[in-house]
């Protein structure tokens, strides 16, 4: 799970490792409104809140929450199926909605990132356009209650220059495929009996 302020480069470093890797990045729901770039179905499933509610009491997301009086939610078939075929799945996901999927996936890795400076973070959210200038100041008074949560987190990654942290999120999924998760004992007779590991 990718978490981290607004502006902070989740969606240019969860776009690179999806074009690189074989990894699926899930697509989450809302009910905002598209802004211009957006594309239905890779960007976000664009639905109006009658619909998100539907999905919601069918026990259809993995998490969810309001963020600046809008819904978001992940939907949960996507993600299992992908995860059932053992490939990567990438969840960018707000700070609340990682600890709701932390608690049903304790197995989830959580990354946090960051931009270098909070007044870059600013002419980031700024240079978008995409933004008032209200919105933009409302996203910022989000930055301190998003960054005191990066305690919960397993990794930090601090993108000061994309191809960097890119690549420190390539290290970190290659660190916990090579991560022991089994009994070691299980690991020993496998091995020894001939089976692959």
């Amino acid at each position: 799970m990718v978490s981290g302020p607004s502006g902070a480069g989740k969606g240019a470093i969860c776009a690179r490792l999806t074009s690189e890797t074989n990894t699926m990045l899930s697509v989450s729901m809302t009910t905002r409104v598209p802004r211009e770039n957006e594309t239905e179905g890779l960007s976000y499933f664009f639905v109006d809140k009658e619909r998100f509610r539907t999905i919601l009491e069918g026990d259809g997301f993995i998490e969810h929450a309001e963020v600046y009086g809008e819904y978001y939610g992940t939907p949960k078939a996507p993600v299992t199926e992908s995860l059932d075929e053992g490939r990567n799945v990438i969840l960018e996901i707000e700070v609340h909605g990682a600890m709701q999927v932390k608690e049903h996936m304790p197995e989830a890795i959580l990354v946090f990132i960051l931009a270098p400076s909070l007044n870059e973070l600013r002419n980031r959210i700024v240079s978008r356009g995409t933004e008032t200038a209200e919105k933009v100041e409302r996203r910022l008074e989000r930055v301190d209650m998003e960054i005191s949560q990066i305690g919960k987190y397993d990794y930090l990654i601090i993108n000061d220059d994309l191809s960097r942290a890119t690549g420190d999120m390539l290290a970190i999924m290659l660190a916990e495929r090579l991560r022991v998760r089994e009994d070691t004992e299980k690991i020993i007779k496998k091995y020894s009996s001939g089976d692959i590991i």
